[in-house]
């Protein structure tokens, strides 16, 4: 006879708790019930290799079958199955878990726990299976018992047991599963393409078969001929033909023998678990054991995501927890610009929450994401030194993501990145690495001289390379926004400081030529002053140029806030107006600057016309647009006309 019992603690509220709101996915109980099923074959082969007297298996299995008429689904195993306390001590008291007993007598033992993976350690995965089922039936006989048990119970306040006969070891878990409502469709758990997908994702790597009975729709033809068998006297006590078929490869590629798998299989694995019709770049396979063991197979793709750059875009690698599927993208495992690698970590030191849904905060999860960072980093170093053509090919396309890496968190990882960005120069035929340039740099160059411009071409026109062009020295050329914020973070590169060819003093003359430039200053004072004053809002100074060899005049920015800079700032919201501070430098040897005298000399109330023509000029020269082009246009034909009389 059944006996009723009441569950050990406030059960019906906590099953509440545990139905509702520790699962936030109904499809989950079927992962923890695989999972509780794979820990009991588990134990009992750990236990019949140290136990002379009990029987050894070769044939484990996990077998789920459907009843669409009854609406059941059952999860079956040929494990070590439970005793009458244990099915008390276990599924009578919440959150009690035997598989974290169990643990911690082989550690009483001094027995190796990592020869064995025991998935489930909070006791409550079995409970999940209520979010769907109005009633669960356990049955189940421990391998060291001769009575087997049938568990019962709504997920209510009582649970009974009753006395079954069942032949072998193990539990079999059958769920009736609950009427569909306008929230959810329970039926579609008695389909095999849900359960098919459910066990692909979750459990795909349980290490011992899943098989799912086979459904078999008989034709009319065939059904008459089954009949016709069951007439026939020499098959009335024949057992029916049943037929199961095997859900989940049980090893994934991250733990089979690398001697076994050749590129194109990690690159298979890759195209259809991240969905994506091309190869990867590289693989990266790691494998840890020490004070932290986990796999990781990580994946850099050929091309980016369409939506690398977008807010829709999530970063993250899947998670796996000694092989059973935790969660799809686990951010805390990438930096930011590393936000375009795919891949998998699978651990068993990871600390899960109660519901194994998501991670707890953990000094174990943050030793994995800055060993799989490492790890990452290190191969592109790898493949920039043995392979710089693909190299290229990644950076291409993924190079700004390192930029922003060497920039972002004030430059925290700056000397981590810093050998991994590229730039193109006025004079090389390809991209180079900072310390690529430094090598190059000629005997008299102090500094590392760069410039923002869209290409080789117009940072060759530019009036700022007069001088730089006369000493032979090359040019890092910057495209992209973050480029100057980058250069300011890293400040210098092996001792050698960064320059900007437009901005501030490059320090670039011998004395005797500091000099004359400086007497010149004080001697077309009176001129440079009356520019200065009719150009008051809108340059710092006027000053004549150091840089300047052939080209008439420049606007270069003082020291601070670049025109590069500027205009990134601008484009952004809230950006207050931030302006960096203007210098029209004008070269005195150059045929305009005594034209400019001569005007000053003949007519000093028309020189704020020249003023202004020539500050439009080198704001256009730098990229800005002038304030009103109408009366850009008008003054420029008004002086021309004027200088033909």
């Amino acid at each position: 006879m059944a006996k009723v019992m009441q569950f050990k603690t406030e059960s019906k509220r906590l099953l509440e708790l545990m139905i509702n709101s520790i699962y936030s996915n109904k499809e989950i109980f079927l992962r923890e019930l695989i999972s509780n099923a794979s820990d009991a074959i588990d134990k009992y082969h750990y236990l019949s290799l140290t136990e002379d007297k009990l029987p050894k298996k070769n044939d484990y299995e996990i077998l789920i079958s459907m009843d669409k008429e009854n609406k059941t689904l059952t999860i079956k195993d040929n494990g070590i199955g439970m005793t009458y306390d244990e099915l008390v001590n276990s599924l009578g008291t919440i959150a009690k878990s035997g598989s974290l007993e169990f643990m911690e007598k082989l550690k009483e033992a001094n027995q190796n726990t990592n020869e064995i993976d025991i998935i489930g350690q909070f006791g409550v995965g079995f409970y999940s299976a209520f979010m769907v089922a109005k009633k669960i039936e356990v049955r189940t006989r421990s391998l060291y018992a001769d009575q087997g048990y049938l568990f019962t119970s709504t997920g209510e306040e009582t649970f009974e047991i009753d006395e079954i006969n069942k032949e072998d070891s193990g539990t079999e878990i059958t769920l009736y599963l609950r009427d569909n409502n306008e929230e959810y469709e329970y039926d579609r758990f008695l389909d095999e393409w849900t359960i098919k997908s459910l066990v692909k994702q979750y459990s795909d790597y349980v290490r011992y078969p899943i098989k799912l009975l086979k459904e078999k729709e008989e034709t009319e033809e065939e059904q008459k001929e089954t009949e016709e068998k069951k007439d026939q006297s020499e098959t009335k006590d024949q057992e029916p033909i049943v037929e199961y078929e095997t859900l989940n490869s049980m090893t994934p590629i991250w733990k089979r023998n690398k001697n076994e798998l050749e590129d194109k299989d990690y690159n298979e694995f890759y195209k259809q678990k991240f969905y994506d019709g091309s190869d990867p770049l590289m693989h990266v396979l790691v494998n840890v054991e020490g004070k932290v063991n986990y796999t990781a197979l990580l994946y850099i793709p050929s091309q980016p995501p369409y939506n690398l750059y977008s807010e829709k875009y999530e970063k993250g690698l899947q998670l796996y927890c000694k092989g059973v599927f935790i969660m799809d993208k686990c951010k805390e495992l990438l930096p930011d610009y590393l936000r375009f690698v795919k891949g998998l970590v699978d651990s068993s030191d990871l600390n899960l929450n109660i519901s194994r849904e998501l991670l707890q905060k953990s000094k174990i999860l943050k030793d994995i994401a800055d060993n799989v960072e490492k790890k990452i980093v290190s191969k592109l170093e790898g493949l920039m030194k043995n392979d710089f053509e693909k190299y290229l090919s990644f950076y291409k396309n993924f190079g700004l993501n390192l930029k922003f890496g060497v920039y972002d968190d004030f430059g925290a990882k700056k000397d981590l990145l810093k050998d991994l960005i590229l730039y193109n120069t006025v004079y090389e035929e390809q991209m180079i690495s900072f310390k690529q340039y430094v090598e190059k740099m000629k005997e008299d160059q102090k500094y590392i001289y760069y410039v923002s411009a869209k290409n080789k071409e117009a940072v060759m026109a530019m009036p700022q390379m007069d001088v730089i062009k006369k000493h032979g020295y090359d040019v890092l050329i910057l495209t992209d926004d973050v480029d100057e914020f980058l250069i300011r973070i890293l400040d210098k590169y092996d001792d050698k400081e960064f320059k900007s060819i437009n901005q501030g003093d490059l320090d670039l003359l011998d004395d005797e030529s500091k000099e004359k430039i400086k007497e010149l200053n004080e001697e077309k004072k009176p001129l440079l002053d009356a520019l200065k004053e009719a150009l008051k809002d809108e340059v710092q100074d006027v000053i004549l140029s150091k840089r300047l060899t052939d080209s008439a005049v420049c606007l270069v920015s003082s020291d601070g806030v670049s025109f590069e800079m500027e205009k990134v700032l601008s484009s952004m919201p809230n950006s207050q107006g931030v302006k960096a501070e203007r210098v029209l430098e004008i070269n005195p040897n150059h045929a305009l600057f005594n034209a400019l005298e001569k005007v000053y000399l003949n007519d000093p109330t028309s020189i704020a016309d020249y003023a202004n023509l020539l500050y439009s000029q080198a704001l256009i020269m730098e990229g800005f647009s002038v304030k009103d082009p109408v009366e850009f246009s008008n003054k420029m034909c008004e002086l021309m006309i004027k200088a033909a009389k």
